[in-house]
């Protein structure tokens, strides 16, 4: 992330993507695929590391191998084979939503994962347990823990899409794409930025 100023001089916290260009590897129609959309191919891959059938369906679109593919079933404009999508399909003003896969921070307690307050003060008998989750079930009845409650466990490396960023500046001969807010995943990680 970084920041930038506006007219009215105030500091904007925004996140700066490169998006493009991409190539249209493959033209979806309702007539062959049951439904329309076009196929999306960014970031430069060894010819080495492609298996020899994407080898075979990026020459057919007339490029190089791409490190990632993806779908949109609702484009702006119509598309063939081999076109080039570049960051100019935005504007300033627009607003587009960020898919992204989240940084993993491994196995976490309840405190950190769920925000819980914790035991309380080190009172009452209370030794080393400041951040330990407390009592989990009811008693006798149901004599088990229901499922679905908040506990420690895996948290981030998950799917998210963050919506509704506003587009501040867009620049094309560097396809860099300046959006307001921060956006899911770690730094050089691959996401989808949709209209």
């Amino acid at each position: 992330m970084t920041s930038i100023f506006d007219e009215a001089g105030k500091n904007i916290p925004c996140t700066v993507i490169e998006a493009g260009p991409c190539v249209v590897t493959q033209v979806r129609t309702e007539d062959a695929d049951g439904y329309a959309a076009i196929q999306l191919a960014y970031g430069e891959a060894k010819e080495k590391n492609t298996s020899s059938p994407l080898k075979g369906h990026f020459q057919k679109a007339g490029t190089t191998p791409k490190r990632k593919l993806v779908e949109f079933t609702t484009f702006p404009d119509e598309k063939t084979l081999g076109d080039n999508v570049t960051v100019e399909i935005f504007a300033a003003g627009d607003f587009v939503d960020v898919v992204g896969t989240s940084k993993g921070k491994g196995f976490q307690g309840v405190v950190k994962r769920h925000g819980f307050g914790g035991v309380g003060m080190q009172t009452h008998g209370q030794h080393n347990r400041l951040r330990a989750p407390g009592s989990l079930g009811a008693s006798s009845w149901p004599s088990r823990v229901f499922k679905g409650m908040r506990m420690a466990g895996q948290m981030g490396n998950v799917r998210v899409k963050v919506q509704n960023l506003e587009v501040l500046k867009v620049y094309p001969e560097k396809n860099l794409l300046v959006v307001k807010g921060s956006i899911p995943g770690a730094k050089g990680s691959f996401v989808i930025v949709d209209k």
